[in-house]
């Protein structure tokens, strides 16, 4: 919408003044200047104000079959790539996008029909969120790099090998770790070789795809190019759900085995545990060395859902309506969801003496910030020590502030949790 669109019918009069016009008037003048507000701050000003951001077509991955990197159904993979300028040109941002994982073949066969399993349903994409904004207010410290989004189609986070055989004879391909070295060794042939600052990112699965490859990234490139990787909503914590089964840990399990996950896994790590432990975030950054970001709610509405309430544990009304809406959760509830989020701050014990790492654990009933403009940089954004997400990662990414390491009170404490970041 064009301001003039939005501010003309303020400026003229109206011939008659109907019962309840002023009360109109009133509303709609609260209104625009809301939205005045809201756009003056930045984040929206594009949506509102700007041209509309062009969508970036796929590109697949050249030779894909020759070098077994394909999707569950053998088609080949692909990403979107956005090239930087500027003071950027030389810069690099990876991002390896997110969306569940399948532990068994009835669930692999099924995501072959979705852009989770082939890339025949893969559609060009608008880089106009958050991290991969081109706005300079709304993302200034990475809106000219060079953006790549990597598509999800193995269903295991980037980290399988292997082949099974769908229900009805067809073959499923568990590539995920060929599709990740394939196109990280095409991205280098495009410029990622001479990035003199690369970034690897992910949310979600992708998060954890992120962690997985986090020090392979680092290690394709001399020592005097700064590389480091950035978690979003990727750690997941091995907890029992409601029913005190441990719902979670099977699911992984299920990945794990029947995607032959065990060659991404640290070695050190399944000299003393099972495959399955390893797979989880608080295992992995005990290994890493590369610098690492970690962002994630303490109370990540997705691992409520899916972890503490699965439908497995056959929850009751009112955890239906608590895993919906975490507003809705009684006391006793929340003191469930507090001994989630004591887990994860216990887990990330670690960071604290990994001197170039940092974190942002909010307290908001969220998942994936990092990919949303109400949750990165607006006035909505969560803020822990008076700073947004965008802010936090971006002083420590340039290392303008050291010990960028913030985890938020219990909920529900900060009054920056919006009822309007994605859940």
């Amino acid at each position: 919408m064009a301001p003039e669109a939005a501010t003309e019918p303020l400026l003229i009069a109206p011939p008659q003044r109907r019962p309840g016009y002023r009360a109109l008037r009133l509303a709609v003048t609260v209104l625009v200047l809301l939205l005045l507000l809201l756009s003056a701050a930045g984040p929206l000003r594009p949506r509102l104000f700007g041209p509309p951001q062009e969508r970036v077509p796929l590109t697949l991955l050249a030779g894909a079959a020759e070098k077994g990197a394909v999707c569950l159904d053998g088609t080949s993979p692909g990403y979107h790539l956005q090239r930087g300028s500027g003071d950027g040109a030389n810069n690099w941002l990876v991002h390896l996008e997110g969306g569940g994982w399948c532990s068994t073949v009835e669930e692999c066969s099924n995501r072959r029909t979705t852009a989770f399993g082939s890339s025949n349903f893969m559609k060009p994409i608008r880089f106009a969120a958050a991290i991969l904004d081109g706005d300079q207010l709304q993302n200034p410290d990475f809106y000219n790099w060079n953006k790549v989004y990597v598509r999800y189609c193995d269903g295991a986070s980037f980290s399988g090998d292997a082949e099974g055989q769908a229900h009805d004879g067809t073959m499923l391909h568990f590539r995920g770790l060929r599709i990740y070295e394939a196109v990280i060794h095409e991205l280098m042939e495009k410029g990622l070789a001479n990035a003199t600052q690369a970034l690897l990112t992910g949310c979600s699965a992708g998060g954890l795809a992120a962690i997985l490859h986090c020090d392979d990234f680092s290690a394709r490139f001399s020592q005097q190019v700064s590389v480091k990787c950035l978690i979003d909503a990727g750690f997941f914590i091995d907890v029992k759900d409601i029913s005190g089964d441990r719902s979670f840990r099977s699911l992984y399990d299920g990945v794990v085995h029947l995607q032959n996950v065990s060659k991404v896994l640290p070695k050190d790590c399944l000299a003393n545990k099972e495959p399955t432990e390893c797979f989880f975030p608080a295992e992995l950054i005990k290994s890493i060395c590369t610098p690492m970001f970690i962002l994630n709610s303490g109370y990540d509405s997705w691992q409520i859902r899916n972890v503490i309430v699965p439908g497995s544990s056959a929850p009751d009304n009112s955890w239906l309506s608590c895993k919906d809406n975490i507003r809705n959760c009684t006391s006793t509830q929340i003191e469930v969801l507090d001994g989630f989020r004591n887990t994860m701050v216990n887990d990330l014990k670690v960071v604290e003496d990994k001197e170039d790492w940092g974190m942002f654990i909010d307290s908001c009933f969220t998942h994936c910030q990092t990919l949303s403009r109400i949750s990165w940089n607006s006035p909505t954004s969560p803020r822990l020590g008076n700073k947004t997400i965008g802010e936090a990662i971006g002083d420590w990414h340039s290392g303008r502030s050291h010990g960028v390491k913030d985890i938020d009170c219990k909920y529900p404490c900060n009054p920056t949790c919006s009822s309007l970041l994605p859940s």
